[in-house]
């Protein structure tokens, strides 16, 4: 194959490829509404009928303009950051600290923080009977260890506390 067809070849895969790890999914108002992604004012009153049933999705395009309304919603594990703001004197001799939650998009998710040289790792939950509320806890080998418990607004962000061993207690934002 000459270099020249190989490039080509390479180019076009690329866009299929980055795509193929999302899926694009438009949702009506309604949707919008139960998943807390429309602001209260433009919340529909009561809808007339529900919405069809969507037909079967078209195949990954290269570049695919996404109309409003529309969520894209990760296929896999998504990353996201969690920083953490000190809200008592021992917390304020640390500072901020910063971690990561790599949601399984399954209502679990891998928790993991470095807090004074240590890293603490451990698993973020969503409470039963509501989608919105979870706990998180993480220990490090030394024997520190912290628990939350937060609140997301969207799929991907949210916010709440958490408590060192140590006595810190922090509020925490998670999301990019």
């Amino acid at each position: 194959m000459k270099t020249s067809s190989l490039k080509t070849a390479v180019a076009l895969a690329f866009p299929a490829l980055m795509l193929s790890g999302c899926y694009v999914i438009a949702l009506d108002q309604q949707t919008l509404s139960q998943l807390g992604l429309m602001p209260e004012a433009a919340k529909p009153a009561q809808p007339a009928k529900p919405a069809p049933a969507p037909a079967a999705a078209p195949a990954p395009q290269a570049m695919k303009t996404v109309e409003p309304g529309t969520i894209v919603i990760p296929a896999g594990p998504t990353t996201l950051y969690a920083r953490l703001y000190p809200a008592n004197d021992i917390a304020s001799e640390n500072g901020m600290v910063s971690g990561t939650v790599t949601s399984l998009m399954n209502g679990k998710g891998r928790f993991q923080i470095t807090y004074r040289g240590e890293l603490l790792t451990g698993e973020a939950t969503r409470v039963s009977g509501d989608d919105r509320k979870g706990v998180a806890s993480a220990w490090g080998p030394n024997g520190s260890f912290m628990s939350c418990e937060y609140q997301m607004s969207t799929l991907v962000r949210g916010a709440g506390t958490c408590s060192f061993s140590d006595g810190a207690r922090y509020q925490v934002h998670v999301g990019n």
